[in-house]
């Protein structure tokens, strides 16, 4: 896997994958399949092991980048953040190739290829190594869609959203009430908890920051979808 260490948030599908070096955790971004799902490995740096978010596609793919920047061996950690297909096509394969630990939410676990080891919900940490992500659930773009939460001990916060959060506005919602519920839990869980430097990894396309989409937190709410 071709890899580049000048990250700008932008990976193309089919194209290198770009790691970001904080203090203690790497991380790396990848697009995989016709859908440019972003994959992301979080690399715990004392100890070498390695967190996958969204096993979504393209699992040699998703192995050849484990191999430019981690060990097959401590790679041992598999979060799923919500239960759509195009998010979790290499699941199955990642998991007999790795025998990792798998984490989702408990309300899309039972739609999920591979049921998962643990459920986990607000407040949850999920830890690998001597690092750790922090679990948020966002109810709307699916019931059980959640972010995960690394806060850099030397800098911003980082969240990876899943469907739930993008630039430009929240993933899709099915109903007016699924996206009011949505709204209410970015508001309260994210902007109102988080500063306006967290760095955010969407599940597709480029990544954003919080302070760009505040603005346009009322327009959300007011188009309702």
């Amino acid at each position: 896997m071709e890899l580049l260490d000048e990250y700008t948030g932008h990976v193309d599908p089919e194209g290198p994958a770009a790691r970001r070096d904080l203090g203690a955790v790497a991380i790396t971004k990848v697009s995989v399949g016709p859908m440019d799902n972003n994959a992301y490995l979080l690399v715990d740096k004392a100890t070498g092991s390695t967190l996958l978010i969204d096993a979504a596609n393209e699992a040699e793919r998703l192995l050849d980048t484990v191999d430019t920047v981690a060990e097959r061996g401590r790679t041992k950690t598999i979060v799923t953040t919500h239960q759509h297909w195009d998010h979790v096509q290499a699941l199955e394969a990642m998991t007999q190739a790795l025998s990792p630990e798998t984490y989702a939410h408990e309300l899309d676990a039972p739609e999920l290829p591979v049921p998962p080891d643990h459920t986990v919900g607000d407040d949850d940490e999920v830890r690998f190594g001597e690092s750790f992500v922090e679990v948020i659930h966002l109810d709307g773009h699916t019931p059980g869609s959640i972010a995960l939460l690394y806060r850099d001990p030397d800098g911003s916060a980082h969240l990876f959203t899943g469907d739930s959060l993008f630039p430009g506005g929240h993933g899709k919602t099915a109903t007016v009430d699924h996206h009011n519920a949505l709204m209410d839990d970015l508001e309260r869980k994210v902007f109102d908890r988080l500063d306006d430097d967290t760095w955010v990894y969407p599940g597709h396309g480029d990544d954003t920051t919080l302070g760009a989409e505040r603005p346009q937190l009322p327009e959300w709410r007011e188009r309702g979808w």
